[in-house]
């Protein structure tokens, strides 16, 4: 069969999504969003960030599935094409094909009498998650849909980034010793870095948090004692550790390991929403074991395994989240999402519709 139970065809609505561009404007992607959903008798609202929501079942149910992914892509946009039994594209496996699977189980649902469906589709995952900070949903297990190879992915790391900023006294290059060097102050600071986490325990699954140093800009002229420097770091967290709590210990940190003439400061990077902070399920959850057995059912890999990228389920987390969908992020030859060559296979997206039609009937029975 080409479709689910009622007749939707998620890998025709893929060929009609993968051609749309949503790398710079997500308008006519929502459009056809709406449209497919209206075609099959849903009316979902678009809020004021440009999420699209649709729920079916109880108005207050005692479980409440929230069916979740993004519509933007990013640039450039990749055109569409189709070999046999693989769709070409930009959007192709991040996020469309694993958007077309979950229309699919939600056009399928059924809640029980106590249980509610949410699909909530956002705009701007890929950027600053504009959408996904707004949504106020109040579910109690969430599925987003990334490409993960069709294995259930119960955790990810964070990612925070900020800037270090040294500052000292400016003075002439032939006499260093009257003034400070934030350029040499980098030394213990770069050693800090590397030591940071030493007596830091891995998390089980995620393993440990990475610090790296990524940009530095100082100094001002060639034969001058630079008075000040400003070093870039990515920082990749595992739970618990906050965006907030990573800030003040590295800041303490540094101040413990720089000259005393030396200032030092650490801020986060502003952005108008919160991070994407890590996250992590139990593999025991009956959200994960409903989906991998459904993924596996369904003819999926089905491994349990964290997800390696970030992604909005942080802002769902603490509530339990799975990542699944179909495509990779990489294969053997490269990378895949994000990258000129991205493809999803067809059979994986009906392999995945499928899994998620079983696991959401499970869920919301």
């Amino acid at each position: 069969m080409s479709g689910d139970a009622d007749g939707f065809d998620p890998v025709a609505f893929l060929e009609r999504a993968v051609p749309v561009a949503s790398n710079d404007d997500v308008g006519e992607m929502r459009d056809l969003l709406v449209e497919t959903l209206e075609a099959e008798g849903v009316d979902p609202t678009v809020d004021d960030a440009g999420n699209t929501v649709a729920s079916k079942g109880a108005a207050e149910p005692a479980t409440h599935l929230v069916l979740n992914t993004h519509i933007d892509t990013v640039s450039p946009h990749v055109p569409y094409d189709r070999d046999e039994g693989v769709i070409h594209g930009r959007g192709s496996c991040d996020a469309k094909g694993p958007l077309a699977a979950l229309l699919s189980a939600f056009f399928a649902a059924d809640p029980g009498p106590d249980a509610r469906v949410t699909l909530a589709i956002t705009p701007d995952e890929e950027l600053l998650s504009t959408g996904a900070a707004q949504l106020d949903l109040d579910g109690d297990r969430y599925i987003v849909g990334e490409p993960t190879g069709l294995d259930v992915c119960t955790a990810a790391k964070g990612r925070f980034e900020g800037t270090v900023s040294l500052s000292g006294v400016a003075a002439h290059a032939a006499e260093p010793q009257s003034g400070v060097n934030a350029v040499d102050a980098l030394a213990p600071v770069l050693d800090a870095l590397r030591s940071f986490d030493d007596d830091r325990e891995a998390h089980p699954d995620l393993g440990p948090a990475t610090l790296t140093p990524t940009m530095v800009d100082g100094g001002a002229n060639s034969n001058q004692v630079p008075a000040d420097c400003r070093l870039v770091v990515d920082r990749r967290s595992v739970p618990p550790e906050t965006a907030e709590g990573f800030r003040e210990e590295l800041e303490s940190t540094l101040r413990a390991a720089v000259p005393d003439d030396v200032g030092v400061d650490f801020a986060l990077t502003e952005r108008p929403t919160p991070f994407l902070e890590a996250f992590a399920t139990d593999p025991d959850h009956e959200l994960v074991t409903s989906l991998a057995a459904a993924s596996r059912d369904a003819g999926g890999r089905a491994d349990v395994r964290p997800f390696t990228a970030a992604t909005e389920a942080s802002y769902f987390s603490p509530a339990p989240v799975a990542v699944f969908g179909p495509g990779d992020l990489a294969d053997d030859e490269g990378a895949v999402a994000h990258a000129d060559r991205e493809y999803v296979r067809t059979d994986d997206v009906r392999t995945a519709a499928a899994a998620l039609r079983a696991a959401v009937a499970a869920l919301t029975a």
